[in-house]
């Protein structure tokens, strides 16, 4: 049975950077609050460098944390040397959601054409944690929250939503 009341799912948000500060840090805060006013709790709000190692250590930490629910990167999904954000990530997963990658370069196209193709936003599932891969520029964060987030960690979100699945998601 579906439920259709909504229900608050605990966020944690983890910006990856080796210029910013969490003053500073227009992404992060704008997925900060973005969770906060959607109704979610921010469990968690961090800053660390764009080091492979560094991320992969906060959210193995997070992901072991069985209050946390997501897990919200933004930072180092780009090509250059320091942009390992995917590669700190992918090893952690236990499953992959393939299409928040496609549909979140679809509708990156659709606002800045081929320029798209050099996001490397992704999505997977981690001991029961949905975490999400995202650019580092404030507009991929609002078009990845506002457009495909947000609805899915928003159990009212019909025909289907990740929201309904958070206690399934440790059946074996």
């Amino acid at each position: 049975m579906l439920k259709s009341t909504f229900i608050p799912l605990k966020v944690s948000v983890l910006s990856i950077s080796d210029t910013r500060t969490i003053e500073n840090d227009i992404s992060g805060n704008l997925l900060a609050n973005k969770v906060v006013d959607a109704g979610h709790i921010l469990l968690k709000r961090a800053l660390c460098n764009d080091s492979i190692y560094a991320v992969r250590a906060i959210v193995s930490n997070w992901i072991a944390d069985e209050e946390n629910q997501v897990i919200i990167t933004t930072g180092g999904t780009g090509v250059t040397g320091r942009d390992g954000t995917p590669e700190a990530m992918q090893p952690l997963f236990d499953k992959t959601l393939d299409g928040f990658g496609e549909i979140f370069r679809y509708l990156s196209f659709l606002d800045i054409k081929t320029s798209s193709l050099q996001s490397r936003a992704l999505a997977g599932v981690a001991n029961s944690t949905y975490i999400f891969v995202l650019p580092g520029s404030k507009n991929a964060c609002k078009l990845a929250w506002d457009q495909i987030i947000s609805q899915q960690l928003n159990i009212q979100t019909k025909p289907c939503n990740l929201a309904q699945l958070t206690d399934r998601l440790d059946e074996k």
